[in-house]
C-alpha cells in the first residue's frame, strides 16, 4: 500500500483549510485517511507560526514507514528542517509566452523606428549643409 503524506482540503467555499494527513495514495484527496499529522492555513501570513502545524514525530514515523510526501508538504519539511533541501529546475516555466513574445518583437520594432527616425533628421540637415558648400 503506498501512503502519502499530503493535503486534504476542508473549509467553506473562498476560505480554504487544509489538514496534512497520510493517506493511501489511492484514496481521494478529501476521502479516507489514517490519521491527520497537523493543519496548515494559506490565509495567514508567511511569518505567522500557526500557517503550518505539524506533529513532528508522527510525520518522522510516516516516513520511516516509507510514506510519501507530495511537493507541497515536501517543501512544508524543507522548511521545517526535517528533510534537506532538493533542487528543482522548471526551465520552462520561466520562459515568456508567445503573446509576450510577440510583445517584445513589437516593441523591439518601435524603438529601432524610432532611433531610425531620430538618426534621419539630424543627418539630413547636416547633408544639405555639406551640400551648400
Amino acid at each position: 500500500m503506498a501512503m502519502k503524506i499530503r493535503l486534504a482540503r476542508s473549509g467553506s467555499k473562498k476560505r480554504p483549510f487544509y489538514r496534512i494527513v497520510a493517506a493511501d495514495g489511492r484514496m481521494p484527496r478529501d476521502g479516507r485517511f489514517k490519521e491527520k499529522l497537523g493543519t496548515y492555513n494559506p490565509l495567514l501570513p508567511k511569518d505567522s507560526e500557526e500557517r503550518v502545524q505539524m506533529n513532528m514525530e508522527r510525520v518522522q514515523y510516516w516516513l520511516d514507514q516509507g510514506a510519501q510526501p507530495t511537493d507541497r508538504i515536501a517543501r512544508m519539511l524543507e522548511a521545517a528542517g526535517v528533510r534537506e533541501k532538493t533542487e528543482r529546475s522548471n526551465p520552462n516555466k520561466g520562459k515568456p509566452g508567445k503573446k509576450a513574445e510577440e510583445r517584445v518583437e513589437e516593441k523591439a520594432a518601435k524603438a529601432a523606428a524610432a532611433a531610425e527616425a531620430a538618426n534621419a533628421p539630424a543627418e539630413a540637415p547636416a547633408e544639405e549643409a555639406a551640400a551648400e558648400e
